[in-house]
């Protein structure tokens, strides 16, 4: 997987954006679309959903089904969409403030139930649509448009958070190394399971401390002999970040039933159940059955 060619790729558009010049989502797009090119998907089988945010407009500039949603509500969303018709690709597009923040209830629980879908996550450390404020993951003591005197509250690890609580699939990578970032969403996208990957991004607009280089400067590729389904040695390498390097692959693999391996009662996709969409009584029989 080398450079980044779009030329003939079904999934891109001639849409314009509303990114600022400089920002990592254009690199996100834009190995999202390779990836899915390169392992053949076509657009009619892949499904964008996000919520609000600078990342999840993303959906908007890739030639695919497309959902966006409310702030922090894209995963369940994405679980509906998924009982609905299996057959189909889901990959999820948002921010650190949509993901942790608002969607943190559901970032948690969606990691309990396992669904089968692809999470990226783009980490600039701030929230960028609304134009600044610190977000969950902004360093603290760091300064903001909107904290002025620096950041009160520690921030929140989320590659750690998902470690302890047993996800199937964390890994980390960087807007600036497409070749890196492509082989990470190749892999998630071959995963049986939740997928996240934590992408660190700069926002040149808002966020002028976790630059590009800041984050070059930092990132650095985990050993080969690490064992990602230790979980205690993935936990202990997710606390690295910052001046102490950020570690950039799959911290932690954890194999395990899905969401609908473990739904008995849902044995086919609903779209194939002969009733309209507004007759649910005979699904909840089912259910108490």
């Amino acid at each position: 997987m080398g450079n980044i060619n779009l030329s003939d790729n079904p999934f891109v558009t001639n849409s314009g954006t509303s990114w600022c010049p400089g920002c990592g989502n254009f690199s996100i797009l834009d190995c999202i679309t390779q990836v899915l090119n390169d392992m053949a998907f076509k657009p009619q089988d892949v499904l964008m959903v996000s919520g609000i945010g600078q990342a999840a407009k993303l959906p908007h500039y890739i030639h695919a089904h497309g959902l966006n949603t409310l702030h922090g509500r894209a995963i369940p969303a994405a679980l509906g969409a998924q009982v609905a018709n299996n057959a189909i690709k889901i990959v999820i597009s948002s921010g650190d403030g949509d993901t942790y923040g608002e969607g943190g209830n559901h970032f948690m629980h969606n990691i309990r139930r396992n669904l089968d879908v692809v999470h990226i996550v783009h980490d600039n450390q701030v929230y960028g649509l609304t134009k600044g404020q610190g977000s969950p993951t902004t360093a603290l003591g760091q300064k903001t448009r909107l904290q002025f005197d620096g950041m009160r509250h520690e921030p929140l690890n989320p590659v750690a958070l998902a470690i302890s609580l047993g996800c199937s699939f964390v890994a980390r990578s960087f807007s600036g190394d497409p070749k890196h970032l492509q082989a990470m969403i190749t892999a998630a996208m071959k995963h049986k399971g939740y997928a996240l990957i934590d992408v660190m991004q700069p926002c040149v607009s808002f966020n002028h401390v976790n630059t590009f280089k800041w984050y070059k400067d930092r990132a650095f590729y985990i050993s080969e002999s690490h064992d990602p389904t230790d979980k205690v040695k993935a936990f202990e390498l997710a606390q690295t970040f910052g001046d102490a390097g950020i570690p950039m692959g799959i911290l932690y693999l954890n194999e395990k039933p899905t969401f609908l391996e473990q739904c008995r009662h849902i044995d086919r996709p609903l779209i194939q159940y002969d009733r309209k969409p507004t007759d649910i009584d005979w699904l909840i029989d089912r259910l108490v059955e």
